[in-house]
C-alpha cells in the first residue's frame, strides 16, 4: 500500500454540542448527543449488544472514527453486558485523526470519563499504520487504520460482523460514500453481517445495494427522522485467499517450540486471545540463543520512499512500544535511542520526515548540537532521534513476555507428527513431549531442522550469522542514550559499556576473538569520535542470527506441497494447525512483539494486525514465489 502523510484534524470547539470541521464544513455528530447518536444509529442498527452475546470474537468495521464516541460507546456496552462476548474486535479508519491534544478537549466532559481517559494514554503517534490499541487486558483491542478509507478498505485483512458507516456527509466527503468505497465492505463483511449509517441518501443506498447489502429505513435519531440498516446477502461469495484462512480456528490450546523472543512473544499474544499455551525448548532456562545478549536496541526506521521495510519496522517498533507499556516493568529500560546520519546532512535529513509526513513522537532529525546534548557525547554528527525506541535486557523482556505460561525446558524436539489431538512433538527416542491441536515453531536455528522433515520444498535461502559483542567494565565518556550507526553502543548502568556487533555469515566459532573485539572497539572509538581506541580486556558474548536474504522475518502458515496459483504467496494453501515465526535476525526486539500478534490473529482468524502488502512481505512461502517467477533455462 502506498502511503501518504497523515493531515491531523483541525477541529472548531467553538459550539460545545457539536464540535465541527471546518475543511469539510460539517460537524461530527448529532448536536443532541455523540453517544446517543452511537446507542441508536450504530449500535442498534447493527442489533448490539443483543448479537455478540455469547460469541468468542465480535468484529466491528468503521468508516470515520472521528472523535472516536463510537468506539467509546461500544466498548461502555461491551463493559455493561454481563452476556458479551469474549473479545471485541474495533477497526475503524481514520484519514484526518485528532492530535492528541484535540482529543483531550474532545471528552473533557465525556459520558465515560475513565475510558475516555485510556484512549488518550493510548493514542499512538499519527503515522501511517494500523496502530493496535489493547484495553481490558487485551479483550478490547481497537485497530486504527490511518490513512484514506479506500486504500485501507482495500488491504485490511479480517472477517466483520458488523459495520458502522459513518463520516461526514455525503454530499461533503463524497469520496467516502460513492459506490466503488462501499462495494468494498463485500472483500471484509461476514455473510449475515450488518450494516448501519444515519445516511439515507439514495447514493449510499444504492451502493450498498450493488454491493450485496439487502438496505431498510428505520426510524432516525433526534431530528433526522429516518436512518439505513443493512445486512449482507450477496448473490455470490468472494473466495478468500487460501493463506488468509484461520490456520487453527477452534485451537484452545497451542504449543510453541523456543523460549526465545520469538517463542516469548508468541505465547504473549495468544494468551491475550484467550488460548492456553506451553513452551517447550531444549535448552535449560529461556533467552539462551539468539535472545541472551546482556542488553539490545529496538527502535522504527525510515526511507525515503516509506517502502516495505521502512513500513514493516515502523510498525513493529510501534508494537514493541505499546507491549512495553503493558508488561511488568523490566529491571532496566533505557528510553530514547539516536542513530547518528553519516551521508545525509540537517536539512536534507528535515526535509525527508516533511515529505513523509511522520510525527515528532515518532522520528526527529536533530542537527549535531541537539544530538550531542542528548548522547552526552561530542560525535560531531545529526541524528535521527526516535522517541519511543531505546534499550532493555532482552532475556528479562522473554521472561515478562512468557508471564505465567507453562515452561518445557531441557526436551528437545526431534520431530513434529500430525495426530491425536493435532500436532504431536515426539522427542529423539519417538516418545511423545507434547501435543496441541496447533504448533508455532519458534525455535529459531531448531527450527530449521523441523522445518526440512515438515515442508521439504520449501527451502527457505536462510543464513546463520555470528555475532560478537564486546563489553567494557569501566568506559569514558558513556552514552546518555543508547546510539546506533556503524555499529552500537549503550551503557551498562555500573560505569560499563555494551558495543558491537560482528556479522559474519556462516561462522560457527563460539569463542570471543581478539580480533572480532578491536573491530567492536574501533566502532565504538568511530561513534564517539575517541581519540584513540579503547584498550579492554577480552569480554563480550558470541551467538547467532538466522536472517533471510531480504532481511524480513518469516511468519505465516507452510505451504501445503506444489498446490494451487504460485504467483502470490496468499494464494498457497497452508498446513492446517502448524506456523512459523522466526529469522528476527538482529531485530529481535524490535520485531518481536508484531510478529507474535499475526502469529495469533493467524491462527485463530482474528483481524490482522497487519495490511495485506506486508503480511506477504513476511510470508514465509515468498521464497517459492520468486523461485516460481524465475525463468527457465532450456
Amino acid at each position: 500500500m502506498k502511503t501518504q502523510p497523515i493531515l491531523p484534524a483541525r477541529v472548531d470547539f467553538s459550539d460545545a454540542a457539536a464540535p465541527a470541521a471546518p475543511e469539510f464544513g460539517d460537524i461530527y455528530h448529532a448536536r443532541a448527543g455523540a453517544f446517543g447518536q452511537a446507542r441508536h444509529v450504530f449500535l442498534g442498527g447493527n442489533g448490539l449488544p443483543q448479537r455478540w452475546a455469547g460469541q468468542a470474537r465480535f468484529v466491528i468495521l468503521e468508516t470515520g472514527f472521528g472523535l472516536g464516541n463510537n468506539f467509546l460507546a461500544s466498548w461502555a456496552a461491551w463493559r455493561d453486558d454481563p452476556a458479551r462476548c469474549e473479545r471485541l474486535f474495533f477497526i475503524s479508519i481514520e484519514k484526518h485523526p485528532l492530535r492528541r491534544e484535540d482529543m483531550a478537549r474532545a471528552h473533557a466532559a465525556s459520558p465515560e470519563p475513565a475510558l475516555a481517559a485510556e484512549l488518550l494514554a493510548a493514542w499512538p503517534p499519527l503515522t501511517p499504520n494500523l496502530h493496535n490499541l489493547s484495553f481490558d487486558g487485551g479483550r478490547v483491542q481497537l485497530l486504527l487504520a490511518l490513512g484514506d478509507v479506500r486504500d485501507w478498505l482495500k488491504t485490511l485483512v479480517a472477517e466483520v460482523d458488523a459495520i458502522y458507516l459513518d463520516g461526514f456527509a455525503p454530499a461533503r466527503n463524497p469520496a467516502m460514500w460513492d459506490g466503488y468505497t462501499l462495494k468494498l465492505l463485500a472483500r471484509l463483511a461476514k455473510p449475515g453481517a450488518s450494516a448501519s449509517t444515519w445516511s439515507t441518501a439514495p447514493a449510499v443506498i444504492e451502493g450498498l445495494s450493488a454491493a450485496g447489502f439487502a438496505v431498510e429505513k428505520r426510524p432516525g435519531f433526534a431530528k433526522k427522522g429516518r436512518m439505513s440498516v443493512a445486512r449482507f446477502a450477496p448473490r455470490h461469495l468472494l473466495q478468500r485467499p487460501a493463506a488468509r484462512q484461520a490456520l487453527a480456528p477452534a485451537a484452545r490450546e497451542v504449543l510453541v517450540i523456543g523460549a526465545g523472543l520469538a517463542g516469548a512473544a508468541c505465547a504473549w499474544a495468544l494468551r491475550r486471545e484467550g488460548l492456553g499455551c506451553t513452551v517447550l525448548d531444549s535448552h535449560t532456562a529461556v533467552a539462551q540463543g539468539s535472545s541472551g545478549n546482556p542488553g539490545g536496541l529496538f527502535h522504527g526506521t525510515l526511507n525515503p520512499d516509506d517502502g516495505l521495510h521502512a513500513r514493516f519496522n515502523r510498525a513493529a517498533a510501534l508494537a514493541t512500544e505499546r507491549a512495553l507499556a503493558e508488561l511488568p516493568a523490566l529491571p532496566w529500560l533505557q528510553r530514547g535511542l539516536l542513530r547518528l546520519e553519516a551521508e545525509r546532512d540537517i536539512a536534507r535529513m528535515r526535509a525527508q520526515i516533511a515529505r513523509l509526513g511522520l510525527p515528532e513522537d515518532y522520528v526527529q532529525a536533530l542537527d549535531a548540537e541537539a544530538a550531542q546534548a542528548l548522547a552526552g557525547l561530542a560525535h560531531g554528527r545529526p541524528a535521527w532521534f526516535y522517541p519511543g525506541g531505546g534499550a532493555l535486557p532482552p532475556a528479562d523482556y522473554v521472561r515478562a513476555l512468557l508471564g505465567d505460561t507453562p515452561l518445557r525446558l531441557g526436551r528437545r524436539v526431534a520431530s513434529l507428527r500430525p495426530g491425536g489431538a493435532g500436532w504431536r512433538a515426539l522427542d529423539e527416542d519417538g516418545a511423545l513431549l507434547a501435543e496441541a491441536p496447533a504448533v508455532v515453531l519458534a525455535g529459531g536455528h531448531q527450527s530449521q531442522r523441523l522445518l526440512q522433515d515438515l515442508a521439504p520444498d520449501l527451502a527457505l535461502p536462510l543464513t546463520r550469522q555470528r555475532g560478537q559483542i564486546s563489553h567494557l567494565a569501566q568506559a569514558t565518556p558513556l552514552p546518555a542514550l543508547p546510539l546506533a550507526g556503524a555499529g552500537y553502543a549503550l551503557a551498562d548502568g555500573a560505569g560499563g559499556l555494551w558495543c558491537g556487533a560482528t556479522s559474519q555469515d556462516g561462522d560457527d566459532d563460539p569463542a570471543l576473538r581478539p580480533a572480532d573485539q578491536r573491530r567492536n572497539l574501533e566502532q565504538w572509538a568511530e561513534l564517539a569520535r575517541l581519540p584513540e581506541v579503547p584498550e579492554a580486556a577480552l569480554s563480550g558474548r558470541v551467538g547467532w542470527r538466522l536472517l533471510a536474504p531480504d532481511r524480513l522475518p518469516l511468519v505465516g502458515g507452510l505451504p501445503l506441497g506444489p498446490q494451487g496459483r504460485e504467483d502470490q504467496p496468499r494464494l498457497l494453501p497452508r498446513l492446517p494447525g502448524l506456523l512459523l515465526c522466526s529469522a528476527l535476525g538482529s531485530r529481535g526486539i524490535s520485531w518481536a512483539a508484531l510478529c507474535g500478534q499475526v502469529a495469533a490473529a493467524q491462527l485463530t482468524g482474528a483481524p490482522l494486525p497487519l495490511e495485506a502488502d506486508l503480511l506477504d512481505a513476511i510470508d514465509p512461502a515468498r521464497f517459492r514465489v520468486r523461485e516460481s517467477r524465475r525463468p527457465t533455462r532450456s
